[in-house]
């Protein structure tokens, strides 16, 4: 069964909170790019490994209060509001949030893999 857009980010989640780091990083593309806060990009499998890896040591509970999607041919434009409550190495909670804007790209079997990945938003500016 194809999925779609929204299907691929709500993989993501659940892979995330499930805390399997192989289901995440395979619903990137192998030259897949994920920004930090800062926007210092994780790019390709092996960094986005790395970044997801550190968000999963969170033993994060990762939830999506709002989307929205647009596409356009092979492309599709993901915006969404979101929110992580999870605990540092150190066993302090830790609550993140944020509005992501994520592009996606259809692939030859019709499914959809995350090509950038922004969980930040606007917030990668440098400051005006």
């Amino acid at each position: 069964m194809t999925q779609s857009p929204v299907d691929t980010v709500r993989r993501l989640v659940a892979a995330i909170n499930a805390g399997n780091l192989d289901a995440a990083v395979a619903l990137y593309e192998p030259s897949g790019v994920l920004l930090s806060p800062e926007g210092a990009p994780a790019r390709g499998t092996a960094e986005l490994r790395a970044a997801l890896g550190g968000f999963i040591a969170m033993k994060p509970r990762l939830e999506s209060q709002a989307e929205r999607v647009f596409e356009s041919g092979d492309l599709a434009l993901y915006l969404s509001r979101w929110s992580l409550h999870g605990t540092d190495p150190g066993g302090k909670p830790i609550a993140l949030a944020g509005e992501s804007t994520d592009v996606l790209r259809r692939q030859a079997g019709g499914n959809w893999l995350i090509a950038i990945d922004n969980p930040w938003g606007v917030k990668t500016l440098p400051p005006a």
